[in-house]
């Protein structure tokens, strides 16, 4: 999904035969003309010229390359050598090793921004629970070869269909209120500061909240951080579910479960249910688990 304020990631693809580090005067001038029109209707690209093995080599030293990479999608061009691309870079990629990069990267990016989804003025796309979670459960599912939509990974069983649901309605709301951060700040703005809370706030039509007494009782930001906050405790509660039944599925053997009693088992260091609906069949079972 593009937003107005967005780089774009564009890959000018050579075949094999010809050098990139050479290439002929002819082609050069075009790939040159193509990105200055690029930026000249102002889209502000990322732009990058390799052949087939040069996509594939840099794929195999860079994980955010590969992960670029990994959202290929064709623009304009010859198909044959696109689907030598893919079948290329498909040959490449390891699913498990770009489930353990990618879940490193997410683990230092949590760090950077402490861990918490509840920072004041939080990033909406890198913050723990913001769009860039979400993105990361799509990336490793799809390298897996698990699908490419929430939909898909529940006809894997990595997802209940309520869970889909659940994450569906949070990536709206993230995406909502990164398009207008953009909108308001007229630029390429996806930390949710003070100066711009209200502003966002009041593009959405929230009004502030007032008692019995008539006196404001939250403001309208307040009103906007608050179904941001909770939007990311979702997601940050969700990705963590998926990733681990992702891990599960690429790693079957790590995770045998053995059992603690009837209703809980111990899966790889995490206590387990035994039944789906051990909550509601023993509603004591909630306090049981912290006692297990």
């Amino acid at each position: 999904r593009q937003f107005p304020a967005s780089d774009l990631d564009v890959l000018v693809l050579l075949p094999n035969a010809m050098n990139a580090a050479a290439v002929p005067d002819e082609v050069a001038t075009k790939v040159s003309a193509f990105i200055s029109s690029c930026w000249d209707v102002g889209l502000e690209i990322g732009s990058s010229v390799r052949t087939v093995q040069e996509c594939t080599d840099e794929a195999q030293r860079d994980v955010t390359i590969q992960t670029a990479m990994l959202e290929h999608r064709l623009i304009s061009g010859n198909r044959q050598l696109y689907k030598d691309f893919e079948t290329a870079f498909n040959q490449q990629l390891n699913s498990k090793a770009f489930f353990v990069a990618k879940t490193l990267e997410l683990q230092q990016r949590h760090s950077k921004h402490n861990d918490t989804p509840f920072a004041l003025e939080p990033n909406c796309k890198e913050s723990p629970g913001g769009l860039r979670d979400l993105q990361t459960v799509l990336w490793v599912a799809k390298a897996a070869g698990f699908g490419n939509t929430w939909e898909d990974m529940a006809q894997q069983g990595l997802a209940t269909p309520f869970e889909v649901k659940q994450l569906r309605r949070n990536e709206a709301i993230l995406q909502r209120i990164r398009l207008r951060l953009h909108l308001v700040a007229k630029r390429r703005e996806d930390r949710l500061v003070f100066d711009l809370q209200t502003a966002v706030a009041e593009s959405f039509g929230y009004e502030p909240v007032e008692s019995k007494d008539g006196k404001p009782r939250l403001r309208s930001s307040e009103v906007l951080m608050r179904h941001y906050y909770w939007a990311a405790k979702a997601v940050t509660q969700l990705q963590q579910i998926l990733l681990l039944n992702i891990e599960a599925k690429l790693n079957p053997s790590s995770r045998q479960s053995a059992p603690i009693n009837e209703r809980f088992s111990d899966l790889a260091g995490y206590i387990d249910i035994n039944q789906d609906d051990v909550y509601l069949q023993n509603p004591h079972a909630i306090l049981e688990t912290f006692w297990v």
